[in-house]
């Protein structure tokens, strides 16, 4: 079973930056979709980017010009780069992939983000 392990959480203050990483465990597991989800306290787990196989992006509007995800395909990794980050990012980032042609869905574990001053 392949699995997806988040790295790069943490606290930082309103305006800063932090970059998220996700490895798959397995190079060879191709997913079709990756990219990122989040989920605030009382609140549903919402998109945040996806980048496709083939470079192609897709950003909750509320991000849009503030995050940037890619990925490296070789590696099988997926990244989020988060700037000018506000106190309403702050949430549980969970990785996500999507594999085959069922578009399974894949988790990670989640990483915490706290926007705070």
């Amino acid at each position: 079973q392949v699995q997806l392990v988040e790295s790069g959480g943490g606290l930082v203050q309103p305006g800063g930056s932090l970059r998220l990483s996700c490895a798959a465990s397995e190079t060879s597991f191709r997913f079709i979709f990756m990219g990122w989800y989040r989920q605030a306290p009382g609140k549903e787990r919402e998109l945040v980017a996806t980048v496709s196989s083939g470079s192609s992006t897709t950003y909750a509007g509320s991000v849009k010009g503030r995050f940037t995800v890619s990925r490296d395909n070789a590696k099988n990794t997926v990244f989020l780069q988060m700037s000018s980050l506000k106190p309403e990012d702050t949430a549980v980032y969970y990785c996500y992939g999507a594999y085959g042609a069922t578009m399974r869905e894949y988790w990670g574990q989640g990483t915490q983000v706290t926007v705070s001053s």
